[in-house]
Order: C-alpha cells, then structure tokens, then sequence
C-alpha cells in the first residue's frame, strides 16, 4: 500500500510545489523494479512521465524511436515508450525553454503517433504539469482543485476518489483527446483531437474504480447498482420455476453494491458470508496459476453458518481464469452449501483486453471457447448466471447518455483502435502467457534494463 511506502518522514523530505507519482501495476512487458513509473528524461526540459494504458502500435513506435530519432528505450514499458515520444516531439522545437504552445503542438503529434489507451501525467521541469487522455477516452483521468491561502492546488488522478480524498473538489474529467497544462500562473486547456469514437472501458465501472468514484459524469455506485437489478431478472430468466435460492452471498469486495441490490430485488436474504483479507491483493493479475490458487484462500475464509444446508448464490463482479471462482465454490460446499449458484456482473469474458488491464491470453480464460453449461462444470457451480452485454451497457450509460458505446472488448472482440489483429493478438499473448509472466515475476529483483549487444 502506498501509505506504507511513503510514509510522514519521505513526505516531508520531498522539496518543491510539482510532483508525480504512480501506483505499480504493469501490463505490457514486466513487472521488473526497471519498469517502476514515474519514467524520466534529463533532455529536453527534464520531463517526468507516468501513464495508465497500454499501447497497439508499440512495437512500431520503439523501432521508430530507435531507428529515426535516436533514442535508447531501456525497457518493455509502454509508458517509456510514450515519455520518449514526448520528449523527441519537444527536441524539435530547439528551443532553450518551451511554452504552453510547444507543449500542445507535441501532444497532437502524439496522438497522431499513438494508438492505443492511455491516460498520462507528465512534470517539466521548473515548468509545469501536463495531463491528457488518449481520443477514445479508454482510460479515465481526472483533475480537481483545491483552496488554500496562497490561490489553488491542482492534481491529476484516475479517479475522483483519490482527488476527494485529498480535500480537492471541482473534480471534472480530462475529456478524450484533451490537454491540460499547470504552470504557476495559469491552467491552459486545449481539445487536441476531436471525431473520434468515445468509448470509456466498462470495466472499470465493474470492477476496477472505487465505488465512490464518478467517471465520465458517471457514479460507478448508481451502477453497480443498476448492475444488480439487470443481473436479478437475469437469473429469474435462467432459473425460471426451478428457483430454489436461500441466501444472496457477494464475493468481497467490488460484487457487494450490486448483490445487495439483486437481493433486494429478488426479495431474497443478503449475508455477508466471506471475510476477506485486506493483505492479499488482486488474484485475477498474479503471475502463475498455482500462485492465484494458493492467495485466494488466504484472501478470503467462509463462514460457515451462512452455508451450512443453504442453497447458495454467489454474485461476483466476473470471472476471468477461473482459478479464483474455482476456489471460492469449493469454500462454499466445504462450508456446507447444498448448491452454488455463481452470478457475474459482467458478461462472459472470453478475450483479451489490449488496453491497459493485465488480462491473460485466451486459451486461459474460462469462458473463451466454452458456453455457460461448460463454464458451470469446469469451476464446479451448479449453474452460471452472466449478465448480458446490453444490460450491462445500460446499466453504466443510463447515467450519461451522450456516452453512446464503450470498449466492451473482453466480451465481443470489438477493439474500438481498429488495429488488433491476429498477428498483434498472438504477440500480446506470448508476453503475458502465464508462464512467461511466472519466469518474469521470478526475475523481480533483477534491474532488467536492456543492455545486451544488438540483435
């Protein structure tokens, strides 16, 4: 956790008025100590960089950056990738110090350079902060404001939780394809790009945001919510006369809004039947099978009296390997449920996300190449209930109806960029197979940057 990393002391040993920070979480190349963000580069201006997304062309980009502009890229890191392109657009300028002009110029040749998803935060030294997103909007970015004596502080987050938290309000959102310059006298903001299809990840609304979170003008709480109530005629759909459910049980944490409000609607007992261990992270995203395995019972510990002789919904936000719903099922008849029912917030997710979230390749998730009799039998669940692409859809847009679609990738195969291929989704699937993940989570402590002799 960030706090017990940077603790009162650090934070006080830090000097001056701009800053960057980002919290780990790798999708394209390692999770070596190398691809730590903030990334920097001493020339031009000193620029600090950090960045949530994951780019399609990187390939392309590195050979560019090495072939024509000359730069060494020290690691698998799109988000190096991204600052060296930056920099490299400033470098034409020639300029001793650069200006809010320069700045968005270098920006829209970017976008015109990148493809993919990308929310960035970058520091000039002496001179400023820069936030922009890329033109589909995939991933979100946020900026707020904050009163004090001496005029106003600003901050760039993905969320508006984080913003709040702090104390910041005015919370509004980078609009896709927009920039943002802070400098000490001024906020500059320019759309850089426009005409292109806006489409926010729906999963962040069903698993990754904060609850508290508004994104895109949207309350990830409203709709999870909304989530909920779509899932609980789904399963009146799907269990029809042979509904025999006891109790609606969340899979902690990000499940519990929209299964109380299925529970609600179904007029059905809500329990709370799994205490979670806040110490165990994220187990959809940890390298290896046997390593999920093994977290999800230190994650989580059924309570038995919530199973025992019950007929059991489980509703989770989605299932993704597998491994964790796996366990989860086993914990409940262990605890002695009669049946397990398992309900997904989402869709079945049956493709590779390309787009920032570590998703793995497709012969390893559960749904690709299976109907949902199949999923039920290979994660032990007496029935699986996924919602329904539209519904989902609904339930996220109901709240912004100018958002008229959303990178629903996962479930369709449908890449808003236009360029995932074959040949780019078997590359993408050799880098995060889990055994390559597996070798290069065992390669941790080594600093990884590239300095072997050219191929």
């Amino acid at each position: 956790m960030v706090r017990d990393v940077f603790d009162d002391k650090q934070l006080l040993r830090l000097y001056g008025s701009l800053g960057v920070g980002h919290v780990r979480y790798p999708t394209a190349g390692s999770s070596s100590m190398s691809e730590a963000q903030p990334f920097y580069v001493n020339a031009p201006y000193g620029i600090t960089f950090a960045h949530n997304g994951n780019l399609t062309n990187a390939r392309e980009l590195r050979v560019f950056l090495d072939k024509i502009a000359h730069r060494h890229i020290n690691t698998d890191s799109d988000s190096e990738l991204l600052l060296n392109i930056l920099a490299n657009n400033l470098q034409k300028t020639g300029k001793f110090r650069v200006n809010e002009e320069d700045i968005f110029t270098a920006i829209k040749d970017l976008y015109e350079q990148c493809r993919g998803a990308y929310a960035c935060v970058a520091m000039v030294a002496g001179f400023g902060i820069i936030g922009f997103r890329d033109p589909h909007g995939i991933r979100p970015l946020a900026l707020g404001r904050r009163s004090t004596p001496d005029g106003y502080d600003y901050m760039f987050a993905s969320e508006s939780a984080a913003l709040e938290a702090l104390g910041f309000t005015d919370c509004e959102d980078v609009k896709p394809g927009e920039a943002i310059i802070i400098t000490r006298g001024q906020v500059s903001r320019r759309q850089l790009v426009s005409g292109k299809a806006i489409a926010p990840c729906i999963f962040e609304f069903v698993y990754f945001a904060r609850q508290d979170s508004i994104i895109d003008g949207i309350s990830v709480y409203k709709a999870r919510l909304a989530m909920g109530e779509a899932l609980a005629k789904q399963v009146v759909d799907t269990l029809g006369d042979s509904m025999d459910i006891d109790v609606v049980i969340p899979v902690p944490d990000t499940s519990r809004v929209a299964a109380l409000q299925l529970s609600h609607t179904l007029d059905i007992l809500y329990r709370e039947g799994f205490n979670r261990n806040r110490y165990v992270g994220r187990t959809f995203i940890m390298p290896g099978q046997q390593t999920r395995r093994k977290n999800v019972r230190r994650k989580l510990n059924a309570m038995a009296l919530e199973f025992h002789g019950k007929n059991v919904l489980l509703v989770d936000d989605s299932i993704v390997r597998g491994t964790t719903s796996k366990e989860i099922i086993q914990m409940a008849r262990d605890a002695g449920a009669k049946k397990v029912y398992f309900a997904s917030c989402s869709p079945a997710i049956r493709y590779p996300n390309v787009y920032g979230i570590d998703m793995p390749s497709r012969k390893e998730l559960v749904a690709h190449g299976r109907n949902d009799d199949e999923v039920a039998r290979e994660i032990g669940a007496d029935k699986v209930i996924y919602q329904k692409q539209d519904d989902l859809v609904e339930s996220v847009r109901h709240y912004n109806p100018l958002i008229e679609k959303f990178d629903t990738a996962v479930f369709d195969s449908c890449y808003i960029t236009g360029d995932v291929d074959d040949a780019y989704m078997d590359y993408i699937e050799g880098e995060r197979n889990d055994e390559n993940m597996t070798s290069l989570a065992d390669d941790n402590d080594c600093v990884g940057l590239h300095n072997n002799f050219m191929k």
